[in-house]
């Protein structure tokens, strides 16, 4: 089974791992603009994740249904599903997309963002969005070859893509001999190219592997409506909570002055990559899950759980300590400024240790929405930024103060996070025969 884990996690790893690595790398470039250009891209960071959260929320969705659907023997209809979703989710995050193009300057103003955020914002929004809805697409493929149990064509993809933007981000952002560059925009433009070029190639092997059915979509769309709503409802649901959290911290962080947001920007591109082997495993985990839980072999959910959480504890924790100890090399290479490096320095010596115990809470709420609890996967969701994230990072900024005290208030809030995550699993899949709302009606009903 291990093994079995490792095929299934690595592709997806490498691939999180570059595609995330170049959104660090991409802040790192923006830092040597200045202080004002990276603030302006981190107020964009709560936004960019509310679109994640949705193309996410769906993205389980997909591979939920269709994985169970592929576990009973329906291949047919795990392709009409995959058509379906496609079309769909292409449509969603167009209008999403549009909405926050047309209010962009009231929502960065409440976000906290002054007169000279918002022109450099103004510019580099449209290119963005753009990016993040090629990106929308790009993910919904890399869903049906998950649900599939190919891991290995959408890890190859994110490193090409993340490679592609690379090249392109110090050409567009800086400019070569006689051309400029663009600043700010040109890193968004850089993303527009990179996701169009995997999209190509994306649409390319989706047709090559007729995993896309065109006949019968209305007939699917009225039957399987009900139980994607009550998949993806939930899990987008959970998956806008944490831009929602961002919001409302960034917020915080702004009464702090530009050059904290800027620190907490890039810290949040660091957080992501830091925690590549845990969005590795929320999207190779779940279709095994499913299809087992199609089948009704609990004692392989069983089996695949406990390793699943001894990896991520293992990993995290080593890394995040490790880190930890680089935590001024790391900023100094990241950051020009000399004030962001040593805040953002402070940062990592406290959050990077904690996500071992913030991966446990993401994995258990990937899981649930695989097997066929979602609504507790929401509530899991919820718990952790409005319980233990929010109320510890004031506590943080009013009992200690500054960027120490959000640090602090932060991992406080990841590790409550990760413990209630721990016991929850643990009720749910106590009578695994059983299925899992009902044993925590019944728990519930007993407490």
């Amino acid at each position: 089974m291990g093994r079995t884990l490792w095929r299934q996690t690595w592709p997806m790893a490498i691939g999180v791992l570059s595609l995330l690595g170049f959104q660090l790398v991409d802040s790192a470039f923006v830092a040597r603009l200045g202080t004002e250009p990276l603030a302006a891209q981190s107020f964009t960071f709560p936004l960019s994740f509310l679109i994640i959260g949705v193309q996410v929320g769906m993205g389980i969705a997909i591979a939920a249904l269709i994985s169970r659907a592929l576990g009973a023997g329906e291949e047919q209809r795990a392709r009409r599903l995959g058509s379906l979703v496609l079309l769909l989710g292409a449509g969603v995050i167009a209008v999403l997309s549009l909405l926050l193009w047309l209010f962009q300057t009231p929502i960065f103003r409440l976000l906290g963002a002054d007169g000279g955020a918002l022109a450099q914002i103004a510019d580099y929004w449209g290119p963005q969005l753009l990016a993040a809805w090629l990106g929308a697409l790009v993910y919904f493929g890399y869903s049906l070859f998950r649900a599939h149990g190919d891991t290995g064509f959408p890890g190859s993809m994110m490193v090409l893509t993340s490679l592609v933007n690379l090249c392109l981000d110090p050409l567009l952002i800086f400019g070569i001999g006689s051309w400029p560059g663009l600043g700010l925009p040109g890193a968004a433009w850089a993303t527009v190219l990179a996701f169009a070029t995997g999209l190509v190639l994306l649409g390319r092997r989706l047709v090559a592997r007729q995993w896309l059915e065109k006949a019968g979509l209305l007939k699917e769309l009225r039957s399987s409506t009900g139980a994607f709503v009550g998949v993806a409802g939930p899990a987008m649901i959970s998956q806008l909570m944490p831009p929602l959290a961002a919001m409302l911290a960034i917020s915080v962080v702004a009464q702090l002055g530009q050059s904290a947001v800027a620190t907490w920007g890039l810290a949040s591109r660091l957080e992501t990559v830091s925690l590549m082997v845990v969005l590795a495993m929320t999207m190779s985990l779940p279709p095994w899950l499913g299809r087992c839980y199609g089948a009704g072999d609990w004692r392989q959910i069983h089996r695949l759980m406990r390793l699943a959480l001894k990896v991520v504890v293992i990993w995290q924790l080593g890394l995040g300590l490790i880190l930890a100890l680089l935590s001024p090399w790391v900023a100094s290479l990241l950051a020009g400024n000399p004030e962001i490096r040593g805040e953002l320095a402070t940062l990592m010596r406290f959050l990077l240790p904690s996500y071992a115990a913030l991966g446990v809470c993401m994995l258990v709420v990937s899981a649930g929405n695989a097997l066929g609890w979602p609504l507790r996967a929401m509530l899991m969701s919820a718990a952790r930024l409005f319980i233990c994230y929010l109320p510890c990072l004031w506590l943080g900024v009013h009992l200690i103060g500054g960027m120490q005290g959000l640090a602090m208030g932060a991992a406080l809030g990841n590790v409550l996070a990760g413990l209630a995550a721990w016991w929850l699993l643990r009720r749910v899949l106590a009578r695994p025969k059983r299925q899992p709302e009902q044993v925590l009606a019944d728990s519930e009903k007993h407490s």
